[in-house]
């Protein structure tokens, strides 16, 4: 069963629309990146991805809340330079350089920049 069926039935259709398309770009990266089996889990009650061999990369999580329902948020580990990097690469993204990464759901859908994030966060270790 999809580990994200019961969270993301409970947020609006324009959410749930962009999490799925995000959600295929982020299993393109893992694999176009060698990265290995990929486990999807709830993180926090949160969307999440790691890899499942030890020591390859990071974990990404995605979420979307009622306190900011205009996007969806892409969180990355705050140990890790991978926010500062997304700023770096992609300034036009609204990112807190820690952590946060903010996707607009009324912005048109770019997957290049989350495939980008995913490629790095799974890679993390491996490629730091």
């Amino acid at each position: 069963m999809d580990p994200f069926t019961q969270i993301t039935a409970q947020w609006p259709a324009p959410a749930r629309a962009r999490f799925d398309a995000l959600r295929a770009a982020i299993l393109s990266a893992a694999h176009d990146a060698s990265v290995g089996p990929v486990t999807e889990s709830l993180k926090w009650g949160q969307p999440a991805w790691r890899p499942t061999t030890p020591r390859t990369g990071s974990t990404l999580r995605l979420n979307w809340s009622p306190e900011v329902p205009d996007v969806l948020t892409a969180y990355v580990d705050c140990k890790t330079d991978l926010a500062q990097r997304m700023v770096s690469l992609y300034p036009a993204l609204t990112n807190d350089g820690r952590r946060a990464l903010a996707l607009p759901l009324d912005a048109p859908l770019d997957t290049q920049p989350i495939a980008h994030l995913a490629a790095m966060t799974l890679t993390y270790h491996r490629n730091p």
